[in-house]
Formats: C-alpha cells, structure tokens, sequence
C-alpha cells in the first residue's frame, strides 16, 4: 500500500511538473531539487517538517537530528556571505532541515530494518507530505491561474450581500487598526502550517515511546483539504475582493493605499472599491482576470484548515484550547479583511472541513449509518452553497433577509449533525460501581 502510494505520488508530481512546464514555469519537482542548494522559500515549513519526522525519533536523535540541520545552515549560510550572494530576506534559512530529512529517508532504506524502517520511514513520510504538499499547492495555484482565464467574483460578490458584504466591513476594521492589527494577522495567516505542525506535534508526542501512531490526527485532515480543495478551484475559479474589487496589490502596500487620496485600480479590476464601497447589483457575468492571481477562493482553504485546527484542539490542555480558538478567530478576520475571500467562501470552508473530518473519522473507526448520513449531508449541504453562489446570486441579493438566515442556517446544521455524530462515536466514561462496604471480621 505505501508503494503504491508513493508511485501515485511521484507520478502526480511529475504530471504537476509538465503541466508547469508548459506555461514555462518551474514545477514542484525542479523546486524541490533546488531547495536542496538555493535559499528556500519558506524555511519554517521545511523545519516543521523536520520537527514532524522528529516524533519517531529518541530524545538523543532528536539533540543530534536537530543540531544537524543548523550546522548546515550555518555552513549555507557562511558560504553565501563568503561568495557574496545576496538573500532575500526571510529566505535564510531551511536547506538544513531539508538536506537533514532526505538523509533520513536515505538511512531507513540502507541502515534500519523490521519496525524500526517502518517506523522511520513513517516518520519521514509525515515530514515530506508537509513539505511536498506545499510545492503541490504552489503549482497548482500556478495552473488555476492559466487554466481558468475567466472567473466568477461577480457572482460570489453578488450572492455575499445576502451576508451584508462581510470582507468590505472586516477590511474597513482592519484598516483602522494600521500595521499593528496588519502585521498581527499576516504573523496568523502566513504561518497557519506551523501552528498546524504544533498541534500535530501534541497529538503525536507519545509516537516515539509507544512505537506506533495515533489512527486519526490533524495531519490527515489538512493532507485531504489541501487534495481536494484545490479541485474545486477548477470548477469555480474567484480571485476574491481586493483583486476583482480592488488594488491587488500586497496588503502594506495596499495599507498605505487606503490612507492614500489618490486611488490605484489594478489593470483587471472591475473597479477600485474594496474596501469602501460594496460592489453594486447588477446582472453577474463572468470576468476575464490575469495569468498570475491564483483563483484559490471558493472554499477558502485558510478557514478550512484553521477549523481543522480548532476541532484538534478540542481535547487537548487549556492552553492548546485557547490557542486553537485564537487562530481559528484571527484566520477568519484575516481572510476578510485582508480582502481575500467573500464571507460565503467562509461558509462553504466550514462546510467543507465538518464534512472531510466526519469522513475520515468514520473511515478511521469503521463506516456505519450515522457516518454515512453525515457525510453525505455535508455533500449535499456543499453542491447546494456552489449551486446558489453561480445560479441564485441575484434572488440571494434581492432578498438578504431571506438568504443570509438560510445560509447561515445551512451551515449551523452541518456543524450540529457533526456534533451530535462525534458525540456518539466518543466513547462514554461510566463511573464504577460504588462498592459496599465489607463488616470486618470477627
């Protein structure tokens, strides 16, 4: 099974790398390879990874595993300042970890045997699914953005106001609160992954000791959003608000913008709008957009896996709990008020996660009616949230009060079929029997 497994990978990748190539751009494989020597893109990611792979591993191999990596980073590091080559920042660090987890796959293979490379290897498959995942991603964002020349923002924007147009009131919140409120969200939004990698790191923190992994943990989830997600973005490509509505530029840039008098349209905007002014009704239609803004917005993926994040925290201490809500909270206020999603994106990224964590739940503990009643709702519940934002968008506008309560109805129901399913499945605590006491003898 992990043959095959990995023969359908390599394949993907190698599939997802021509596709690239032939709009001229580097797939996952030639960004993979070249991380092992150029400045990575995201040196906490390939360090998370590692961290992952980390948790078969002894306390020892962990001080050496670690201390590894640094030391080649260090080595990178005073090679390029040696040579003179120029690092963009934030690109400093990370071919350790990565040279550091290819290494240990290498020695599964030819130094372990039995359990022991199973378990390693293991290991390694958890840090490299992080990892590849991410290059994955990146390159399909890529062909979203070159398959689908046309995207649909009109009639998402439009089926939004049945919500009172969320991401335009959040990103006027946002803009008051300046850098302070900007960088504090971007720290949450950008590094999602990493407070993913942390909450695995809990559930999987016993590996190491009892030599075998839980049945069901975060990883599998954000593994089967980040597959699956990114399909439907073939289907209903949107660019979101502050690309179809507004500057698309970066968000500080975008900042100094809002303050600034003189307004910056972006070439394929519909209009300079966002965040001031909801967009007006009208018939939708759909709207050619550039070769280069990913169309990565119905479901919003962030609110996906930052839900994801929420439901694995459930069980765990006060401060996880804790955490777990601040993200889940901080993702969704980021995801509209950095313009990026329409409020109804987030409904159906809700929808979206309840139904694939039910799934792999019932798959973990075994299929049974209440499970497949479950995830076919949320199925449905879903193909319904497409349906009306493509076809119904102008009755959802003409009748908020009507639409917003049925929308926000359709995804309370999910949560709470969820809730009550989890809830059967969980095993139950009976106290023990109080016991009589026994007369002493005489």
């Amino acid at each position: 099974m992990w043959a095959a497994a990995g023969v359908v990978t390599l394949g993907f990748l190698v599939a997802l790398e021509i596709a690239a190539r032939h709009y001229d751009e580097p797939g996952p494989v030639t960004r993979l390879v070249g991380e092992v020597v150029v400045p990575p893109r995201s040196g906490a990611l390939l360090y998370a990874g590692l961290a992952l792979m980390m948790v078969v591993l002894t306390r020892r191999e962990r001080f050496v595993v670690l201390g590894a990596a640094v030391g080649i980073d260090a080595a990178f590091a005073l090679v390029r300042w040696a040579v003179g080559i120029e690092v963009t920042e934030g690109h400093h660090f990370g071919n350790g970890a990565w040279w550091v987890l290819l290494a240990s796959g290498v020695f599964a293979l030819t130094r372990r045997t039995g359990a022991e490379r199973v378990m390693l290897l293991k290991g390694v498959g958890l840090g490299l699914v992080l990892v590849v995942g991410r290059k994955i991603g990146d390159t399909w964002l890529l062909i979203t953005s070159k398959a689908r020349p046309m995207v649909l923002d009109p009639y998402v924007a439009t089926a939004d106001h049945a919500l009172g147009n969320p991401s335009w009131l959040v990103g006027r919140i946002v803009t008051a609160t300046g850098a302070v409120g900007y960088n504090i969200l971007d720290l949450v939004y950008g590094q999602l992954a990493v407070a993913a990698v942390l909450v695995a790191l809990y559930q999987l923190r016993n590996v190491a000791a009892e030599r075998r992994f839980p049945r069901h943990h975060l990883v599998r989830t954000f593994l089967v959003i980040g597959l699956l997600g990114p399909g439907i973005y073939m289907i209903f490509p949107v660019v979101g608000p502050i690309y179809a509505y507004g500057t698309g530029t970066e968000h500080w840039d975008a900042i100094s913008l809002w303050w600034s008098d003189a307004p910056v349209t972006a070439p394929w905007a519909l209009a300079d709008l966002w965040p001031d002014v909801p967009p007006p009704l009208g018939t939708p239609h759909p709207m050619p957009f550039d070769g280069i803004t990913p169309r990565n917005c119905v479901p919003s993926l962030h609110t996906a896996w930052a839900v994801a994040i929420f439901i694995h925290t459930r069980r765990g201490p006060r401060a996880l709990r804790f955490a777990g809500t601040f993200w889940l909270v901080a993702t969704l206020t980021a995801t509209l008020g950095f313009g990026f999603h329409y409020g109804v994106d987030l409904v159906a990224g809700v929808v979206f996660t309840l139904t694939i964590e039910a799934a792999l739940r019932a798959l973990e503990r075994g299929w049974d009616r209440s499970g497949i009643l479950m995830v076919t709702y949320g199925v449905a519940v879903f193909a319904a949230l497409l349906v009306s934002y493509r076809y119904l968008p102008v009755q959802m506008a003409g009748h908020p009060w009507v639409a917003g309560p049925l929308l926000i109805l359709a995804m309370a129901s999910v949560i709470h079929r969820y809730v009550r399913t989890i809830s059967r499945w969980e095993p139950r605590i009976v106290p023990a029997p109080h016991a009589e006491p026994q007369p002493e003898p005489v």
